[in-house]
């Protein structure tokens, strides 16, 4: 979906008093003996040769500013104009670095094969493994994994049998997600490669098949959130802590559908090791984040050296497939880290939050929701009693993860004489290593075998209960307690079950006292008062050192939004943007280069691909066009089919389409001969089958906005409406997604579907929207991403396996 590329105001987080928001209260003074001044660079790096990059990026501001993010795409990307600098809310052509597909490669396999292709584009681009139904030992599960090991040694591709491990660990240890590359995976926690500085982001089955063909597909730049941490992670406070706090503390969406890139002082980022982020990362899917991005720097130049050291050293084919040191090399290191990526001085981000560290506690997410984050001191206080605990998947299961949940069992131990005590009677502790690697470096170390004669039961290294298959699920009444990622009703087993997640140290402690509980490592600081978070980046102007231009450009910034704020009070008309100069991009032959209509709005959040067209419908083959367009948007409004005509533009809320990926959610629409959704903003599995079925899309928060300001009833709050999601049971081959939100709609508002005599006009050159408020009513536009030709092409051909079997016949 198109979304916008600057926004109506510039309005830097400093540009305006934000006051930070504290759970209890401000973040006290005395944490600091003198005021802390921050600055550019630290005294060492202005004598240290080797931070001349960095030092390079900081002092100046290049004319076209880039984050992180959009350098890497920008590296990416095939059939760019020369002088074409990518930013969020471009479309592009990608060639990711690595493609990785799991169980699901038989699904890809098949829709590849369909489309007419033979043989792989780039075989070193391709990496799959089986990881999410290893237990299961039914023929039919085992004929599949013989037919994917069979497909990818006849292609030739890098391929990682059942029992070696989950693919997103695989990607890691293995060097597939390497620093400033771009990796994706058809499964939603591929956000994980961003720990260790490797742009990740899930694809569907349909794109998978298209690089496996073509060695590449399209991808929209989403908008780009900036989450700067502060302070120190105290003892006894984790990786999983952070992101649970982040998820239950920021839990309005504030991420949703964003690229994410993490910063902090050198001090800060030096308390988070490579397996904390990884975790962060991994877990940024739950917070509803597209990507999850760590800074290029010393902590990851350190694991990645003792990483080459270790490659260098054993190449125990049976576990690396004998290239792992081809990977991982001291060379490439060098190479990599003689100009390390960073994001430009002066690059715009869509929104600014911050989170002081030193300022968390141990956090507990749920029951059954990520959004639901307590302080494990709150928990541990209501006695809450446990029935299985879980060390299991790829958020959690390192050997670092396992080695500190070991210690719980070992300080224990010295206690009670050395003897490792056992988990309390009546509780089940499940144990499965991210990896095999990972596995036997517990081993190694001893940790392993004090968790199997603490009673933990052993798990081979892959999914299984993380995802409800396998042994160990939750029955009805109990509850669980996961280092894992995902904690919604259903998830781990049972809906009638209470699932929470935690970090291993916690799990472990409430394994052996059969109840919420922590080890005991943290101690609260004095004068603590809450945790410090908010929009910005945490530093108090009294702290902050900023160049002239820095501080005329605040004073400006300042001044502009004074006079906004002036102008809407007085004349209640909306804001419009100053002017942007257009760049006009190429429109092909035969594409349209305006899409315009009149608007019919779907006023509500969260609308679900089961309301845009019915789960009970999608694996029907006999489904005709007439009846596809009967049923598009009926379970939301069993209206729309006779409001809605030919021809009209549908506007709808935020987060439209979010669910299960189904196709014909976007076919739907099209069958009703509607050739352009435009709404505040998409599911990203929805977005991505809507341009693979040739469906455009813009995303035009504004437009939304307005909307609801001419149209809906006054509301205090909005409501939950009665819809019933229904799921198909085949829905488990797709990419792996959360339950969709529940659809929201304004408290008072009647009519669900509206049309509103305004119209809406798409320049595709321009890059440009404008809408007309009805008979006289305000004219406005707007600058939205560009749709390239490569991407025009796509939509042409009438969706992306069209456009692969035209590139194949064009090669052929």
């Amino acid at each position: 979906m198109l979304r916008r590329a600057g926004s109506i105001l510039l309005r830097r987080p400093w540009t305006r008093e934000i006051p930070q928001r504290a759970i209890h209260a401000q973040r006290p003074r005395q944490y600091s003996n003198t005021p802390c001044r921050f600055q550019d660079v630290f005294h060492s790096q202005l004598e240290d040769p080797s931070a001349a990059a960095i030092l390079s990026s900081l002092k100046t501001s290049p004319p076209n500013p880039q984050t992180l993010t959009e350098k890497i795409v920008q590296r990416y990307s095939l059939g760019l104009p020369s002088e074409k600098i990518v930013k969020s809310g471009d479309y592009v052509t990608l060639s990711p670095h690595h493609c990785m597909t799991h169980d699901n490669s038989w699904p890809v396999a098949l829709k590849f094969m369909s489309i007419g292709a033979t043989t792989i584009h780039d075989k070193k681009q391709i990496v799959m493994t089986l990881d999410h139904d290893v237990q299961n030992k039914s023929e039919s599960n085992l004929k599949k994994y013989r037919q994917i090991e069979e497909f990818a040694k006849k292609q030739g591709v890098d391929f990682y049998s059942a029992g070696r491990g989950i693919g997103h660990q695989i990607m890691v240890e293995e060097g597939y997600a390497w620093p400033g590359t771009m990796a994706v995976a058809s499964d939603s926690h591929s956000n994980m490669y961003g720990g260790v500085g490797c742009l990740g982001t899930a694809v569907v089955r349909t794109d998978a098949a298209s690089i496996w063909a073509t060695g590449r597909t399209w991808w929209q730049i989403p908008p780009i959130a900036k989450v700067t941490f502060n302070g120190i992670l105290p003892e006894g406070v984790t990786g999983k802590d952070v992101i649970v706090a982040l998820c239950g503390l920021f839990s309005k969406d504030e991420v949703l559908n964003h690229a994410i890139e993490f910063t902090g002082s050198e001090e800060t980022m030096r308390s988070l090791r490579v397996d904390d982020r990884l975790t962060i990362a991994n877990m940024t899917t739950e917070w509803g984040a597209l990507t999850g991005l760590f800074p290029i720097d010393s902590v990851l130049q350190g694991w990645l050296r003792y990483k080459a050291t270790e490659a260098a050293m054993y190449r125990d084919s049976e576990l690396t497939d004998n290239t792992t040191h081809e990977r991982f090399t001291h060379a490439r290191l060098d190479e990599l880290f003689a100009s390390p990526m960073v994001s430009d001085k002066g690059a715009k981000y869509s929104k600014y939050l911050h989170l002081d560290l030193s300022t968390l506690s141990p956090y507990v997410s749920g029951p059954n929701s990520v959004k639901v984050a307590t302080p494990l001191k709150e928990l541990a206080s209501q006695d809450i009693k446990v029935n299985k605990a879980y060390l299991v998947s790829c958020t959690n299961s390192r050997a670092s993860d396992l080695a500190a949940a070991a210690k719980v069992f070992k300080d224990a131990a010295k206690k009670d004489d050395g003897k490792i005590q056992r988990i309390a009677g009546g509780v089940q502790f499940y144990i499965a290593a991210a990896s095999l690697p990972e596995q036997l470096a517990a081993e190694e170390a001893g940790d392993w075998q004090t968790l199997l004669d603490a009673g933990a039961q052993p798990l081979p290294a892959s999914c299984g209960p993380c995802i409800g298959l396998g042994t160990g699920l939750l029955e009805p009444g109990e509850v669980g307690i996961s280092a894992s990622n995902r904690n919604f009703k259903g998830r781990m087993g049972s809906t009638d079950a209470k699932a929470y997640l935690a970090s291993p140290e916690v799990v472990a402690a409430s394994a052996l006292s059969g109840k919420i509980s922590g080890p005991g490592a943290y101690s609260q600081p004095e004068g603590w008062q809450g945790v410090v978070l908010g929009e910005g980046d945490g530093i108090k102007e009294e702290d902050r050192m900023i160049t002239a231009d820095e501080a005329l450009e605040k004073v400006i910034g300042q001044l502009d939004n004074i006079v906004a704020d002036a102008e809407s009070d007085l004349f209640g008309a909306p804001v419009i943007e100053a002017a942007e100069p257009d760049s006009m991009i190429d429109v092909l032959p035969g594409f349209p280069e305006t899409v315009s209509g009149e608007i019919v709005f779907c006023d509500a959040d969260n609308i679900s691909t089961d309301g845009i067209y019915p789960g009970k419908l999608t694996y029907q083959d006999d489904v005709t066009v007439n009846d596809m367009a009967k049923a598009c948007m009926q379970n939301f409004d069993p209206s729309f089919s006779s409001i809605a005509k030919a021809g009209d533009i549908l506007v709808a809320g935020f987060n439209f389409g979010t669910g299960s990926s189904r196709e014909q959610a976007a076919t739907a629409i099209l069958a009703k001969k509607i050739p352009l959704v435009v709404a505040g903003s998409f599911g990203n599995i929805f977005s991505r089958n809507s341009i693979n079925n040739a469906l455009m899309g813009v995303e035009v928060p504004k437009l939304v906005q307005r909307l609801r300001e001419c149209f809906s009833a006054p509301a205090t709050q909005p409501k939950e409406a009665q819809q019933s999601i229904t799921e198909p049971s085949q829905n488990r081959e797709s990419l792996d997604s959360p339950p969709p939100a529940p659809q929201m709609v304004p408290a008072a508002e009647k009519l669900l579907t509206r049309r509103t005599e305004w119209t809406f006009e798409w320049d595709v050159r321009r890059s440009r929207v404008q809408i007309q408020e009805g008979k006289g009513g305000a004219t406005w536009s707007q600058k939205v991403g560009e749709l390239p030709p490569n991407v025009q092409e796509i939509i042409a051909r009438g969706g992306l396996e069209k456009w692969v079997k035209g590139e194949i016949e064009k090669g052929s």
